[in-house]
């Protein structure tokens, strides 16, 4: 009967250092993703007939510099990480292969700058509608946000200063 219950109690410290180290895991995986915040965003809701959109939004990194390495999204076949650069007079969009959030800083993705490819939708977004995007960084964690669908620009402080490129 002793032998029983030592095997019992065994499996039992088994199972629950197994169960500590997993809650362990957990809480040190969600204090990494807790460093880089979502702040804010949209999509731009684009007219039916064209095939791709584009992701702004704000992202707060409370810890130290990560790289936002990737993106992705059921709504679309390709989510890419693109910037707006000027050659010669003409605003031309580039394909960046990261986007660097510095410590203890803001990293704004905006219509006059770095932002979201949404190549490819599978179906029309309509204004209203949610997105979400799985953001990847170079430390290999991933945050879930979801996004509004909107015609414009989330009004901000500074908004005078940004430049609309269609």
């Amino acid at each position: 009967m002793a032998n029983g219950v030592k095997k019992e109690f065994k499996a039992l410290k088994q199972i629950f250092k197994h169960a500590f180290n997993f809650v362990l895991l957990s809480c040190t995986s969600f204090s990494v993703l807790a460093n880089v915040m979502f702040v804010d965003g949209y999509v731009r809701a684009m007219p039916p007939s064209v095939p791709n959109s584009a992701a702004y939004f704000t992202l707060m990194n409370h810890g130290p510099e990560v790289e936002l390495v990737g993106v992705e999204t059921e709504v679309a076949a390709e989510a890419q990480l693109h910037t707006l650069v000027e050659e010669e007079g003409v605003v031309k969009m580039r394909q960046l292969p990261k986007f660097t959030l510095a410590s203890h800083a803001n990293l704004e993705l905006m219509p006059s700058g770095k932002h979201v490819m949404l190549l490819g939708l599978k179906k029309p977004l309509t204004e209203g509608q949610e997105v979400v995007l799985r953001l990847k960084f170079s430390d290999g964690s991933e945050q879930q946000v979801t996004l509004p669908v909107s015609k414009q620009a989330i009004a901000t402080q500074d908004d005078g200063e940004h430049h609309h490129h269609h």
